[in-house]
């Protein structure tokens, strides 16, 4: 179990394809969905340069948690399972015996991608905004997505693999390229909503969010084995949940704050004709605003009751 941890870890740093072109292409293509998606979360990366390093640090703290970590948990939680089952049986189950195999696939390689983001936030105060929140789970997600992707494309150039299998094998010779592309922004968004609930003070929810949705995408090989999806659905599969999960953690990038609402409120013939303002603060809390509301119609119906009432004064 060792020398395969050892061996794989081994693997991301050997080019099988690494002549001229191709390993061009690989490296190139890989930066270029990375770029792609970490674009619409805007990170200021000139302003805070050290993201950068976050950038660099964040695959090789996944890659070995995943390697170190990852492979014997599994090993283990496998030999557990076949301890009490045979492989006909697990076969026959794997829906359900495939879950704690693809369960800690989401814990370790979260876990680790978070390690730089709790660095921050420790040495931050456990204080930052969480927008850069965000972002610093975003160039997190990003640094392991795009070494992952430039070694899934050297495997894929390794194979053989040449432009003139796209003229005969159609669209389906790209979906090593399209599922890459997805599973890049996919480890983007996760990463992104885990820093997101760092720095909001939820962070082992969000942790576990990340964990469950990562899983929920590694769960489409267990699909697959289970004779329930065709490769050609994975790829479909990963690219509509790796769509949905950047749309919400972009969604949380580019909100606005709710504004000072402030409704003005005109005083009635007989207060004089200055206008005041009832200011209301809104946070998204919309509780908050009903009360604001509520508050300003009833002071508007005493004003006006009041305006309406006889004057009993003597001339």
């Amino acid at each position: 179990m060792i020398d395969y941890a050892v061996n794989y870890f081994v693997s991301f740093f050997q080019n099988p394809s690494a002549s001229g072109i191709y390993l061009a292409i690989s490296i190139g293509l890989a930066i270029a969905f990375g770029a792609v998606w970490l674009a619409g979360y805007r990170p200021p990366l000139f302003k805070k340069p050290w993201l950068w390093a976050i950038l660099v640090s964040s695959p090789f703290l996944a890659l070995a948690a995943a390697c170190f970590i990852q492979i014997p948990l599994q090993v283990w939680s496998g030999q557990a399972l076949g301890h009490f089952w045979s492989q006909e049986v697990l076969m026959r189950w794997i829906l359900l015996a495939g879950i704690p195999q693809i369960l800690l696939s989401g814990l370790v390689q979260e876990g680790a991608k978070m390690v730089p983001m709790v660095v921050y936030w420790q040495r931050s105060g456990k204080n930052i905004d969480p927008k850069l929140g965000l972002a610093i789970g975003a160039m997190a997600g990003s640094g392991f997505g795009i070494f992952e992707a430039q070694w899934a494309h050297n495997i894929i150039f390794a194979s053989g693999w040449t432009w003139a299998a796209v003229q005969t094998g159609g669209f389906i010779a790209l979906l090593g390229f399209w599922e890459r592309f997805f599973t890049t922004a996919a480890h983007i968004a996760f990463s992104a909503l885990a820093g997101y609930g760092l720095a909001k003070g939820w962070g082992w929810q969000f942790y576990l969010i990340a964990s469950a949705l990562h899983a929920l995408l590694n769960y489409s090989v267990v699909l697959l084995q289970a004779g329930l999806l065709t490769a050609l659905h994975v790829e479909i599969y990963v690219a509509v949940l790796a769509v949905l999960v950047t749309a919400w953690a972009l969604w949380l990038r580019w909100r606005k704050k709710a504004a000072m609402v402030e409704p003005e409120i005109s005083s009635p013939r007989g207060y004089g004709h200055e206008k005041k303002h009832f200011a209301l603060g809104v946070r998204g809390n919309h509780l908050h605003s009903c009360f604001g509301v509520v508050a300003a119609l009833c002071l508007r119906v005493v004003r006006s009751r009041d305006s309406h009432r006889p004057d009993c004064r003597r001339e």
